[in-house]
This record gives structure tokens, sequence and C-alpha cells, in this order.
């Protein structure tokens, strides 16, 4: 299949009202080093939040992790989609400690093979995405959503961004709504038990508390959808 120009492309997709439809060059890495930011300035929130129920680390280790992947997303901002996210994936894989790291190395690193080829992406790509980080964290972590882990934000993210989609929505509005759901994700953990991690030790007593890996995938959803909302 010949994939259009960017420009056919955005042609094809464009509208009337100016509407935000796809994600460029541009957007792709402001979003990537907003979210990098975001968690490092994240970082005392997030071990707040795993010193109830983990190892008080994940704060600490997600940022070492972005710190090292923003430096080398500068050295690869030339090359394709696919090329900087794999490098992030790799990056987080090699420097961010515990659970954190396989499964948001393997979250990037299935995004990376979503994207192959692409010069910009639209709606259907990121439904793409989603699908195969939520299938890679599945696979890697052994969870499912309601196990209070980053899929109880990530999924519902996924379905209202699909479902806005094939409503015909743009895409500022689809990511809208899966940064609403992500966050309404996020805070339905904390009224279940942990079925997975070192959180799953404290049984009951896991209730109450919000998960931070579910806090920390909302933070980069909400990162990534401010900077469609700038356009």
């Amino acid at each position: 299949m010949n994939w259009p120009s960017v420009k056919d492309l955005a042609n094809r997709l464009s509208n009337k009202k100016g509407d935000v439809i796809l994600m460029n060059k541009e957007m792709f890495l402001k979003a990537l080093e907003l979210l990098s930011d975001r968690i490092i300035d994240s970082k005392e929130l997030l071990n707040d939040l795993d010193t109830q129920i983990g190892d008080s680390d994940h704060g600490s280790n997600m940022t070492r992790g972005f710190t090292e992947a923003k430096k080398k997303i500068d050295m690869v901002k030339d090359k394709d989609f696919s090329t900087i996210l794999k490098t992030i994936a790799m990056t987080l894989i090699s420097t961010v400690g515990g659970a954190s790291g396989p499964l948001y190395g393997t979250a990037f690193l299935k995004a990376s093979m979503s994207v192959k080829d692409r010069e910009v992406l639209v709606g259907e790509d990121f439904i793409k995405i989603h699908e195969n980080v939520i299938s890679g964290i599945k696979q890697r972590g052994h969870a499912e959503r309601g196990h209070k882990t980053m899929l109880d934000a990530i999924i519902p993210a996924y379905e209202a961004f699909k479902e806005s989609i094939e409503a015909g929505e743009d895409l500022k509005i689809a990511s809208q709504k899966a940064t609403d759901a992500a966050k309404e994700g996020m805070e339905y953990t904390k009224g279940i038990k942990a079925i997975k991690g070192r959180a799953s030790f404290l049984g009951d007593r896991s209730i109450g508390h919000v998960d931070p890996g579910a806090t920390s995938s909302f933070i980069i959803i909400n990162a990534i959808n401010d900077v469609i909302k700038e356009g």
C-alpha cells in the first residue's frame, strides 16, 4: 500500500473548521519533551503514592528513566517516529528500576511498532498505538483492567478515544475525552484492591490508595493532550 504524502494527507483530512486532526513531527517531539518533564516534576508525588503501597521509588525510577530519555530524544530527533519511540523504550528498559522499566519500555516499544512509515499521526494511528500498548503491557505484566495498575488509566482512555474517533470527532475532542477517562480510571484505583505487583501483598489494605502506575500513565496521557489542545 502506498501512503499519501504529508501534504496530500493533510489536504484530505482538513476541514473548514480547522479542527485538530493530526499530530505532526513538531507536535510529536513537543509531546515527548512535555511528558518527560511532567514525569520528572512529579517525582515526589509518585514516590509518596508508592510509599503507601509499594517500594517508595516509582517517582525516582521514572525520573531517572525520563531524564535519560530526554537526552536520547535530542540525539535522534531527526529520525522517524518509530526510531524515536524505540530509542525511548530501550532507554527506559535500561534505566528504570523495578517493574516500571520493563512495563513502560514495552509500552513505548509497542508504540514504535505501531507507527512505522508514518509521517504524521491521525486518530486511527493513536487507536492502533493504544491497542498495541495495552496488549504489550498485559503480556508483560500478566495484568488486566481492575488489578490496580497502569492499565486502569490506559484502557478507559483507549475506549473513550476510540469511541470519539469512530463517532467522527476530531483529534482534540477525542484526546480530551481520553484524558478525562484516564483520570477517572486513575481515581478508580483508590477504591479497589491490588491484584498485581508489590501492592497485592497488602491485600485489602491496598484499598484507599491511588495506584502510582495509573497516576504516571495519566500524567503522560494528560501531557500529550495538552500538546494536542495547543494544535
